[in-house]
């Protein structure tokens, strides 16, 4: 299979391995570059990546272009450090993805069939459940989902363990049921903190997400982009009220506050 592509890009792509390279060299490199190592390149990892989904929701093509950039160089810092140890490189990790394509598309590649988006999912979820090996035979599902859950921000998971056991029947008659389950924890999480047992209340407050997470799936809502909108529009809303007090929020009233945040629901 051949695909045509940009040879500058490749080339630019190239400059920016050996770019990474000097910058990690011992002797000519960058003391902060020489430093980094997997763990302690997280952070930056997960903001560029944050950073990406920003401009994609802002629509705005030049952030996007430069956003996308960093986070490429995230994966070719993390490919320049496996090369120095002699653990994978650059070509190692484009070849992986290569392959794991080819396999998770037999629908394009080989004779499986896919006439529309869902059945793709179907085989894709298929092939990757496939390629996992589990540690106990016993419970399958929850090995599996143990697996696909680890590196998965606390709410991710919670979605991805939601729709896998809903798949195989552990599931609600209606979604009366869920909204009977979220009402009961969120009664248990109230009952917890008037007991002032905050130990308690944590796992609670857990099982409130985890209910509220299956409410999204029931109606096929991403909780992602819900929070992602009411963090921005806390914030137009914050603005506006400190506009309105000229930045001096800490001497108003709560009274007076409320009263300006109403305002800034009206006006934002």
């Amino acid at each position: 299979m051949k695909v045509k592509h940009s040879q500058c890009s490749t080339d630019s792509i190239n400059e920016l391995i050996q770019l990474v390279a000097y910058l990690r060299d011992p002797q000519k490199g960058c003391p902060w570059d020489i430093e980094q190592n997997h763990s302690s390149l997280i952070p930056y990892l997960l903001e560029e990546a944050h950073e990406v989904a920003h401009a994609i929701r802002s629509g705005n093509e030049k952030n996007l272009k430069e956003e996308l950039g960093d986070l490429l160089l995230q994966i070719i810092m993390h490919a320049q450090i496996g090369h120095e140890a002699r653990q994978f490189d650059i070509e190692d990790i484009v070849k992986a993805i290569n392959k794991k394509l080819i396999r998770r598309h037999p629908h394009v590649f080989s004779n499986k069939k896919a006439t529309d988006s869902k059945a793709v999912k179907k085989i894709w979820n298929a092939v990757k459940d496939s390629e996992t090996i589990t540690t106990n035979t016993n419970c399958p599902i929850s090995d599996l989902l143990e697996n696909k859950i680890r590196s998965q921000p606390a709410l991710s998971g919670a979605m991805i363990i939601s729709k896998k056991v809903a798949e195989e029947g552990f599931e609600w008659d209606d979604i009366n049921g869920v909204w009977e389950k979220v009402d009961e924890e969120i009664q248990e999480l109230k009952d917890a903190i008037s007991k002032k047992d905050y130990s308690h209340a944590e796992k609670e407050l857990g099982d409130v997400f985890f209910a509220l997470v299956n409410i999204a799936r029931w109606c096929e809502l991403s909780i992602e982009e819900g929070l992602q909108g009411t963090n921005n529009r806390f914030l137009q809303r914050f603005s506006y009220l400190e506009k309105s007090l000229e930045g001096k929020v800490s001497d108003k009233t709560s009274s007076q506050l409320r009263d300006l945040w109403q305002d800034a629901k009206i006006n934002t």
